[in-house]
């Protein structure tokens, strides 16, 4: 059985790439031709996703995005569609799921029977107990949120536990307890770089989403150069509306490529590299 650790490694390698591609539409931003066809949201993925999966080590659909507008067959149109199509490439449901018992058991089994996806983000914030019928999903990856990239975030997640923050306990956990089988990530911002090199510092090489990069303005060099691993890898970074709104137009998926290969330009300029 192969882990979402190893399809993730193979990703990084066959497309060169730790670019993770947000999936978050909005419809009220497609060009006219898409916005008024049968299936918007799904010819708008398509599109994005034929112009950029040779870019990419990820795909990350929001969930909340196709839920308000009643459109989750369309969600999961697009990830089977990701999976027939460019199978190599990972796909990550961020739904940021968190509560207890059968709750959580069939929030785990919407993540990962009911769409397939390969990861799903998590809130640890119910415990352990919360997280476990994720972790159980062996193949799949749990990606648990710690240092998120929102300038509200540290009102938690600095506070400071007996003999740490907040989110400095959530990366021991991860490392120590909830990693057991090997298919725990986190989540870390880009906008925090000094706290994305201490997480990394308490995980090893355990992998890393990084959102923040394009419209929220996290730098991409430190981003890269405070998270990677010693090999060069180590993380996912996502960029959502930097890449699926570079045009308005009706050429947008041939900007969100150049704005894709930009990305990747871009980090791999700051990867280390081994010799």
């Amino acid at each position: 059985m192969s882990t979402f650790i190893q399809r993730l490694k193979d990703a990084w390698k066959a497309n060169d790439s730790l670019v993770c591609v947000g999936l978050d539409p909005e419809p009220e931003r497609f060009p006219r031709a898409i916005a008024a066809g049968r299936a918007p949201i799904f010819e708008f993925n398509r599109a994005i996703i034929d112009a950029t999966a040779d870019l990419v080590c990820a795909y990350k659909p929001q969930f909340a995005h196709y839920a308000a507008v009643g459109a989750e067959d369309q969600l999961a149109r697009t990830i089977e569609y990701i999976k027939r199509t460019h199978p190599a490439v990972q796909v990550v449901l961020d739904v940021k799921r968190g509560d207890i018992g059968s709750t959580a058991e069939r929030y785990a089994t919407e993540a990962f029977v009911r769409y397939g996806a390969d990861a799903a983000t998590v809130n640890p914030y119910l415990g352990t107990d919360s997280l476990e019928p994720f972790l159980r999903y062996e193949d799949k990856g749990v990606i648990v949120l710690c240092r998120t990239s929102n300038s509200g975030g540290g009102e938690l997640q600095e506070l400071m536990a007996p003999d740490a923050k907040l989110y400095q306990v959530v990366a021991k956990l991860a490392a120590l307890r909830w990693n057991a089988r090997g298919n725990c990530l986190l989540v870390v911002g880009a906008t925090n770089p000094a706290e994305l090199a201490e997480v990394r510092a308490l995980v090893g090489d355990m992998p890393l989403l990084v959102p923040g990069v394009g419209a929220q303005g996290g730098d991409v060099g430190q981003a890269v150069r405070n998270g990677q691993t010693a090999s060069g890898t180590g993380l996912l970074i996502s960029s959502s509306r930097a890449i699926l709104y570079a045009s308005r137009g009706e050429d947008f998926a041939g900007a969100a490529r150049a704005a894709t290969l930009s990305l990747r330009e871009e980090i791999n300029k700051h990867r280390a590299r081994a010799r």
